[in-house]
């Protein structure tokens, strides 16, 4: 969410050197619950909490949260929880200071990910992932996704951010002008007879997704390369949600929050889930995972309801949602 052009463009790095020169700020308390109803037994998780590592100026801790919704088999969901993190660690340079390696979580992901499908791909394996991938340092969120598995944030304020971005080809306007434009084709799948079904898929392949880890067998114009964005969060904290498309296509952001308004993580992800696969019975896996991200001196208290801020762009963004501000977009394509 972006306010009037008086905020001006600040750096990140600088609004947390402000911040910390001013006051000391204690790290949030993370509090997450997951639940899952499989049918093809293709989605997985990763949750970490208290990851330690060593920086240049000490000792620090953030936490991961991993969603993979798998298709054509697990195989890829698979590989990707078990060596995303590494290969995104690995691209952040050795000895920074805790603000350096913020800063440089973005582009480490973007490294990560593009290495993964690359390793996974050498295994000679058709199956592919989505992912929707988290970290949180500090009141720091770093979200990269590609996919559809999508994740939105409720501040104690009550705005309602999408943190992710929904790359299925029916949706996203500048994937398909992005596929077109190199080449591929765009269309729906012929029944025989001039007659069009089913969603919109990337040609050749077929594949509903313009952006994903794995696929080897769809072609070029499906990329890994993945929608980043990294935000301040005020902190009165609030609460966030990963869910699979299992969940989104049942429920809009306000009724996936509203259903599970005052439960705690694990009592809100499972009741998420009911509401998602109650209207029409279990037909995909559906799998969420709810964060709240809380004061340290303050139980767990849900914001009210808002209206969601609407649109998805392609680049990497930097934002606060401490007043609320938009602080800086770096292109990233």
């Amino acid at each position: 969410m972006s306010t009037r052009g008086e905020h001006q463009t600040v750096p990140l790095s600088v609004l947390l050197k402000r911040e910390l020169a001013s006051e000391k700020i204690e790290d949030p308390e993370i509090v997450h619950g997951l639940a899952s109803h499989s049918k093809k037994g293709e989605d997985f998780t990763l949750l970490k909490t208290e990851c330690q590592r060593a920086l240049g100026d000490g000792f620090t801790t953030f936490s991961v949260f991993g969603l993979f919704d798998g298709h054509n088999g697990s195989a890829a969901a698979i590989y990707t929880k078990e060596n995303l993190l590494n290969n995104v660690l690995s691209a952040i340079p050795a000895d920074l200071n805790r603000d350096e390696w913020v800063a440089a979580l973005p582009r480490a992901l973007v490294a990560g990910f593009v290495k993964t499908d690359k390793d996974f791909q050498q295994r000679a394996k058709t199956s592919g992932t989505t992912v929707t991938f988290v970290i949180l340092e500090g009141w720091v969120v770093t979200v990269a996704s590609v996919g559809d598995s999508c994740c939105i944030f409720e501040s104690a304020e009550g705005g309602i951010y999408h943190l992710s971005a929904d790359h299925r080809l029916e949706c996203n306007e500048e994937e398909r002008h992005r596929i077109t434009a190199s080449g591929g084709e765009v269309g729906r799948l012929n029944a025989g007879g001039g007659a069009e079904i089913g969603p919109l898929r990337c040609w050749p392949g077929g594949l509903c997704l313009s952006r994903s880890i794995g696929d080897m067998d769809v072609g070029e114009f499906i990329v890994p390369v993945p929608y980043v964005k990294q935000v301040k969060l005020s902190t009165a904290g609030g609460r966030m949600i990963i869910s699979s498309d299992g969940v989104w296509d049942a429920l809009t952001a306000e009724e996936a929050l509203d259903c599970c308004r005052g439960m705690p993580p694990d009592a809100a992800a499972a009741q998420i889930v009911k509401e998602a696969v109650k209207p029409k019975g279990l037909r995909d896996d559906t799998t969420c995972i709810v964060v709240d991200i809380l004061p340290q001196e303050k139980p767990a208290a849900l914001p009210p309801p808002k209206k969601p801020v609407k649109g998805w762009t392609l680049n990497i963004h930097y934002a606060t949602f401490l007043s609320c501000s938009f602080v800086q977009s770096v292109n990233w394509r």
